[in-house]
């Protein structure tokens, strides 16, 4: 089961890329809405979405399903994000499980100002790299993408079809990236 978390302000395609890979890849994903109690989520550029499930619906004390979630960008969003308990506790759950995380674009400050990324490799998009050095993180402004131990991130919109292929490679494995990026049938198939 992987999660990904969508508050009012999300980027849309951030967002979208991955869902949209990760379930060609066979994977079980959850669109979480995070705030109000409703299921739609209205994205940057006004976009709704209905989310699968409401941040309420998460058993924070069932969580051994979990393979991976996913913090997608959006300045709104990402505070929207920052300011949720679930998505605090949900975080501190994975890290502490090692289980993956995926952030892209603002999303990755979410984790640096909670001391996530101490020591850790990661990109942002470049007006929120500060929080990554504030937070200890390392800075890798020359790939748009990076993996270091439980943490994938990206720079921003024009890398999400990267970052939605590296979170399969993540989940599933090489093969199933490539299958799933040149639209060839899933190994096994």
């Amino acid at each position: 089961m992987v999660y990904i978390f969508l508050a009012d302000g999300f980027e849309e395609i951030e967002a979208l890329a991955p869902v949209d890979m990760l379930r060609r890849a066979r994977v079980d994903v959850k669109m979480v809405k995070v705030g109000s109690t409703d299921k739609k989520v209205l994205g940057s550029r006004s976009i709704e979405i209905i989310a699968d499930i409401h941040e309420s619906e998460i058993d924070l004390d069932n969580l051994v399903n979990l393979e991976m979630i996913i913090l997608p960008g959006g300045a709104a969003g990402v505070e929207n994000l920052y300011g949720s308990e679930t998505v605090e506790q949900v975080v501190k759950y994975c890290v502490g499980h090692k289980i993956s995380i995926g952030a892209i674009c603002a999303a990755p400050s979410i984790l640096s100002r909670r001391s996530y990324l101490k020591n850790i490799k990661a990109t942002a998009f470049p007006t929120f790299r500060h929080y990554l050095t504030e937070g200890g993180a390392i800075p890798e402004d020359t790939q748009n993408v990076v993996t270091d131990g439980l943490f994938t991130t990206a720079d921003g919109v024009l890398s999400s079809i990267d970052f939605a292929l590296e979170l399969v490679r993540v989940l599933k494995g090489s093969e199933w990236a490539q299958a799933v990026g040149t639209n060839k049938p899933a190994p096994g198939d």
